[in-house]
């Protein structure tokens, strides 16, 4: 184990070293010889890739001419807008990135200290599970990396490897679960998903070189953030209705109060300098008279923005929504 450390800081130290000399980890080439992007390496509930356009436009004026910018994201989850942002935005010189659960941040250390490791232990797991030829044997295999995930001792790379590989063999890419902290999505019946996606991964460790990744509470992060930043909010999201509730990102939920103490924090933000950016559901999808989000963010910018969701299990729960995107400026 103390080799296995020893490993991840010089890896780390190389890939400082390799990016100072403008050669990177993520300089890689596809087939077709162009440069592989980074993106997120997970598929997340409640993901913005799909929102990433009408979010851009939201964004300040100015942002890419501030020198020096600081981008801070306390609840990352799967990183798409992290990924978009450190990939536009080349005027940010550092990051500050946040969430609860704790495996999903070891998986992103991992991705950032230690890639190389973390692709060897990928590719095991996707070579065993191709080797299995029929559904039942891949889902006794997923099952037993279930097992072996929920007994939390596991190391830091395995762990990480474990994670990557339940979200692309399970049911619809979800994480959830139950009070006890227990990993429970069942397996999707996937036959060979990219398990290992070597290209993404050395992609997102470039870029993650200059990120800080907390384990905690929101409010926490702004102890870590040195000068006016700005930050963008993308937390478990409302419930539209008391029977659609899907936060059980962590046991210990996000309900109405933890709502509330997240728009109170924004206006301390607000006060000392900061913009910010918040995404959250839209009531009025479900009932046109709740203005939840119109009392606990009034006086701030609120737009509606429209999105597509597809992790109701009735197919007439999904299709096109509106979400919310509140901000503490008006350009």
């Amino acid at each position: 184990m103390k080799d296995r450390g020893n490993s991840c800081r010089f890896l780390r130290s190389l890939a400082h070293i390799l990016c100072f000399v403008g050669i990177t980890l993520a300089s890689c080439l596809c087939a077709e010889g162009e440069k592989v992007q980074a993106k997120p390496f997970i598929k997340w509930a409640g993901g913005k890739g799909q929102l990433l356009e009408q979010l851009s436009a939201l964004l300040p004026n100015g942002l890419k001419d501030r020198q020096g910018l600081v981008y801070v994201e306390p609840f990352v989850g799967g990183g798409a807008m992290l990924f978009y942002m450190l990939s536009n935005y080349t005027n940010i010189t550092h990051a500050v990135v946040n969430d609860l659960n704790g495996d999903l941040v070891k998986t992103y250390k991992a991705i950032r200290d230690c890639p190389d490791e973390l692709i060897h232990e990928l590719s095991k797991m996707q070579k065993a599970f191709y080797a299995c030829l029929t559904e039942d044997g891949r889902k006794q295999f997923f099952l037993a990396k279930r097992e072996r995930y929920n007994t939390r001792n596991a190391g830091d790379v395995e762990t990480a490897a474990l994670f990557i590989f339940l979200n692309r063999t399970c049911f619809n890419g979800l994480y959830r679960v139950n009070s006890k902290g227990f990993y429970n999505v069942p397996f999707g019946k996937a036959v060979k998903p990219l398990i290992c996606d070597e290209e993404t991964i050395r992609a997102d460790s470039k870029l993650l070189q200059k990120v800080e990744i907390l384990n905690g509470d929101f409010e926490e992060v702004g102890k870590h953030v040195k000068g006016r930043a700005f930050y963008y909010f993308d937390p478990p999201y409302r419930p539209l209705t008391q029977t659609a509730s899907f936060t059980a990102y962590s046991k210990e939920g996000f309900g109405d109060e933890q709502q509330k103490r997240l728009a109170d924090f924004c206006r301390l933000l607000d006060k000392d300098g900061h913009q910010w950016l918040l995404s959250n559901s839209d009531p009025h999808n479900a009932n046109p008279n709740d203005m939840f989000f119109e009392e606990i963010f009034k006086g701030f910018d609120i737009h509606r923005v429209s999105a597509s969701r597809m992790i109701n299990s009735k197919s007439d729960g999904r299709g096109k929504i509106s979400e919310l995107a509140i901000r503490n400026y008006k350009e």
